[in-house]
C-alpha cells in the first residue's frame, strides 16, 4: 500500500467534477479526479447550455469551440394551436453534444494540470483519505461530483435528498440543419418535446414525461410540423434515457466536504439548467476553497439555486394543469414581452424593471 497526498480531491469525472477541478485549480491547489469510468462520459440530456452557465465557464477560462457547439440565442415555447418566444437578453446560450462536451473539459482540465484518473473506483472513503485503486490518496478538501446517487454524500453523512418530483427523459440525435436559433419546447398533455441545435447539421430531440415508456419517435408524431421536419432526417445517434428528477439537499457542505453538480441535488430538466447550475456551482466552489472557508459555497448554493427552482416549479405546474398551460400560453402569445422578462429573469436573476400586467 502506498500513501499519495493532494489538496482537493474530486470523485466523478462529469462535467461537474471537471470544472469543479479546474476551479479549484485556478486557485492553486493540488487537485485529483478520479472515476470509474472512461471518457468520454455521456448521459441522456438536453445538451442546452443556458447563458449563465456559459458566462460561469466564461469566467473560469473555459470558451467551447464554435465547431463543436451550436449558439443558442433564446427559447420559443409550442403547442398544437400556439406559439410564443423570445431571446436571451444578455449573452448567448450554447448546444453541444456531451461527449464533445466531456472531451473538452477533459483537455481543459490535462492543460490546467489536474491529475485524471479514469477506470479508478473509489474506495474507503473517508474524511481525510481514501483507496483509488490500490494506493491511498490523503487530502484536505473533499469535492463529490458523482451524480445523483452520490458515494461521498452516503460515505460522508450527508443527511438524504428529498425526492420532489420525477420524471423520465430520452435523447436522440438526428442529421438536420437546425431551423432555429433557439432551443424549441413542445407541449403537449403530459409530456414536453425538446429540440436543441448542438452542430451546423444536427439537432438533439428529447422527450420528458413521467411516462417511463414514452419514447422520442412517437412523442414526436404528435405535432405534425415537427414530425415533417425530421421524416427524412437520419438519426445519428442510438436513443438513450434516464431519470429527470427533483431533488434538494438540507446541507451540500460538511466539514470539508463539498457536493457540486448533481450530488449536491437537481432540478427536473424542464428548465435546462442542469449544466449551467453544475458550472455556476464550481466556481463558486472554487472561490470558497482559496478563501478556506465552505460556508461560502453552502450559501452560495442556495442562491444560485433560487431562481431555476422557481422557475422549475412554474414550469412543471404548467405540465400538470393543462388549463393552467393554456392559459400561460395565450398570455405569452398575446403578450410576447412577459416573455423576454421572465427569460431575463431566468437567465440573469434581475427581476423585471416593468409590470407584467
Amino acid at each position: 500500500m502506498s500513501f499519495e497526498n493532494t489538496d482537493v480531491f474530486v470523485v466523478g469525472g462529469g462535467p461537474a467534477g471537471l470544472v469543479a477541478a479546474i476551479a479549484a485549480r485556478r486557485q492553486g491547489a493540488r487537485v485529483t479526479l478520479a472515476d470509474g469510468a472512461r471518457p468520454p462520459i455521456d448521459k441522456a440530456c438536453g445538451e442546452g447550455l443556458m447563458p449563465q452557465g456559459v458566462r460561469a465557464l466564461a469566467r473560469l477560462g473555459i470558451e467551447l469551440p464554435s465547431a463543436d457547439s451550436h449558439p443558442i440565442q433564446g427559447v420559443e415555447f409550442f403547442t398544437r394551436d400556439r406559439s410564443a418566444g423570445a431571446k436571451f437578453s444578455q449573452g448567448f446560450g450554447l448546444g453541444v453534444r456531451r461527449t464533445k462536451l466531456h472531451n473538452f473539459l477533459l483537455k481543459a482540465a490535462s492543460i490546467w494540470g489536474v491529475r485524471l484518473l479514469w477506470n479508478s473506483p473509489v474506495s474507503a472513503l473517508d474524511a481525510s483519505s481514501a483507496f483509488v485503486g490500490d494506493k491511498r490518496l490523503r487530502f484536505d478538501y473533499l469535492i463529490g461530483a458523482d451524480g445523483g446517487s452520490s458515494t461521498v454524500s452516503s460515505a460522508m453523512g450527508f443527511k438524504a435528498a428529498r425526492l420532489q418530483d420525477k420524471r423520465f427523459g430520452f435523447r436522440r440525435h438526428f442529421a438536420a440543419a437546425p431551423w432555429s436559433d433557439c432551443v424549441q419546447v413542445y407541449w403537449a398533455p403530459g409530456f414536453q418535446v425538446y429540440v436543441t441545435p448542438v452542430g451546423d447539421g444536427q439537432v438533439g430531440v428529447a422527450v420528458i414525461s413521467r411516462n417511463s415508456k414514452l419514447r422520442v419517435a412517437p412523442a414526436v408524431s404528435y405535432f405534425p410540423n415537427l414530425a415533417r421536419r425530421l421524416r427524412a432526417a437520419e438519426p445519428t445517434s442510438a436513443e438513450r434515457g434516464s431519470a429527470s428528477v427533483s431533488r434538494r439537499l438540507p446541507r451540500v457542505t460538511r466539514g470539508n466536504v463539498a457536493l457540486v453538480g448533481d450530488a449536491s441535488g437537481s432540478l427536473d430538466a424542464i428548465t435546462g439548467d442542469g449544466l449551467s447550475l453544475a458550472f455556476e456551482q464550481a466556481e463558486a466552489l472554487g472561490d470558497a476553497l482559496r478563501d478556506g472557508d465552505l460556508s461560502i459555497y453552502e450559501a452560495a448554493h442556495r442562491r444560485i439555486r433560487r431562481v431555476p427552482s422557481l422557475m422549475s416549479s412554474a414550469l412543471l405546474a404548467m405540465d400538470r394543469y393543462p388549463l393552467l398551460n393554456s392559459l400561460v400560453m395565450r398570455g405569452l402569445a398575446a403578450k410576447p414581452t412577459i416573455f423576454s422578462q421572465l427569460l431575463n429573469f431566468h437567465t440573469t436573476s434581475e427581476l423585471p424593471v416593468q409590470r407584467l400586467a
